[in-house]
């Protein structure tokens, strides 16, 4: 396995800056190349300024910028490294002229740009997706793609491979886009509603972005069909304001960006040290997902299993057994439980404890809340509980799932 040297493929490192009233002994000058007009970027921006707040402090020079406005180091500008998202050839090409030590945190792959990289871990974004689905009684998926962009065919790649190694089919429809990850608004949605209306009902769709999904849900609109309850979308990635201001609220995936920013900059405070760091991408599992309107539905004929698993999921921050979910569907135990393990492949208990368990997760990652009143607002009980049920999941403790997840 290859390292990236301090100076690598970007050259000697630049010296201590000399200009007027500034020792070399100042904070390093780190510039961020990412844009802030998404969640996305803003997330990554927050996590590489917690990374300083924690550590040594940085002059972090960063400036409000679209996600496809060019961003690049000003002119004259010295300083002592770069996090940046390196989305094409000319930016990887100004940032290797500069000299400086680059870490990237675009999963774009640019063939003879080596810089370290940190991002996102497409397969488990694919895997995430397609549980997601499944979990809700889904079995016909397709992808909405944006054709012609490597990113976009790396997450349509591995959520195919998912699919097809579940025992189902995935169908893809593409389109042209339009300013980077953006479909054109312009579309030809004749062809979009035909592709839709032919897909087997109830199906499930994953696609790249906010854009794509807002462009899928129209075209729904304009075909008749029902979203969620015949075609379900699912952005891969989450932008709360697009996902949220859509008509139908959209749900998505929750990629890890703040842990992608601090371990960016973990990588780049040991380049402007001059020490080697590993030259295989470090990738990152996402977090969740931001379930909205857009997949808040059940795809299953089964109308006690429905009421059975609604109930689970509205009450995943209270303790209940499954006599509660018994009582609330109105069918016997054992009925109940043939019936999840037909359709889900898993018993009632398993279902309540895994639902208890998303709802610890995001708790843990999203709060501060201490460890009993996590094990409380999920609906443990008591944090010995949750501590062995966590265990047994995921050969850790809630508390050390929280820092691992806080330290990437």
């Amino acid at each position: 396995m290859q390292d990236h040297p301090a100076n690598s493929k970007s050259g000697p490192r630049r010296r201590k800056q000399t200009l007027p009233g500034r020792s070399v002994t100042s904070m390093p000058r780190v510039a961020i190349l990412v844009d802030t007009s998404t969640s996305w970027g803003r997330r990554v921006v927050k996590g590489i300024n917690n990374y300083t707040l924690k550590h040594q402090a940085w002059q972090l020079f960063v400036e409000a910028r679209g996600l496809e406005e060019r961003i690049q180091v000003p002119s004259g500008w010295e300083g002592e490294g770069v996090i940046a998202r390196v989305g094409n050839i000319a930016m990887a090409e100004d940032l290797l002229a500069q000299k400086l030590p680059v870490v990237n945190v675009s999963g774009i792959q640019l063939k003879g740009m080596g810089f370290p990289q940190v991002t996102t871990h497409m397969d488990r974004v694919a895997t995430l997706a397609l549980q997601h689905f499944l979990d809700r009684g889904f079995h016909q998926f397709a992808y909405f793609s944006l054709l012609g962009l490597s990113y976009v065919a790396a997450q349509q790649r591995a959520f195919i491979t998912a699919v097809n190694q579940s025992g189902l089919e995935c169908d893809v429809y593409g389109v042209m886009p339009h300013g980077g990850a953006e479909p054109d608004w312009n579309l030809d949605s004749d062809k979009l509603q035909s592709w839709l209306k032919a897909l087997p009902k109830p199906v499930g769709i994953l696609t790249w972005n906010a854009d794509s999904g807002r462009q899928l849900i129209y075209a729904c609109e304009l075909a008749g069909l029902r979203v969620p309850e015949e075609v379900a979308v699912l952005s891969g990635t989450d932008d709360d304001l697009l996902c949220e201001v859509s008509h139908i609220p959209m749900s998505a995936i929750l990629v890890a960006a703040e842990q992608i920013g601090y371990q960016a900059a973990e990588l780049l405070d040991r380049l402007m040290k001059g020490r080697k760091v590993s030259a295989r991408p470090v990738l990152l599992p996402p977090i969740g997902v931001a379930t909205r309107q857009s997949t808040e539905t059940m795809a299953i004929r089964d109308a006690a299993l429905v009421k059975a698993l609604s109930f689970i999921r509205e009450n995943a921050a209270r303790m209940i057994q499954v006599a509660d979910v018994t009582r609330h569907a109105s069918v016997s135990r054992r009925g109940l439980e043939r019936r999840f393990v037909q359709v889900l492949g898993r018993t009632p208990a398993a279902e309540i404890r895994r639902v208890h368990l998303e709802r610890a997760k995001k708790l843990l990652v999203e709060t501060d809340l201490a460890i009993p009143d996590v094990a409380e607002g999920s609906g443990f009980g008591s944090p010995e509980y949750m501590t062995y049920v966590f265990r047994s999941e995921f050969k850790q403790t809630p508390l050390k799932y929280r820092k691992l997840i806080r330290s990437r």
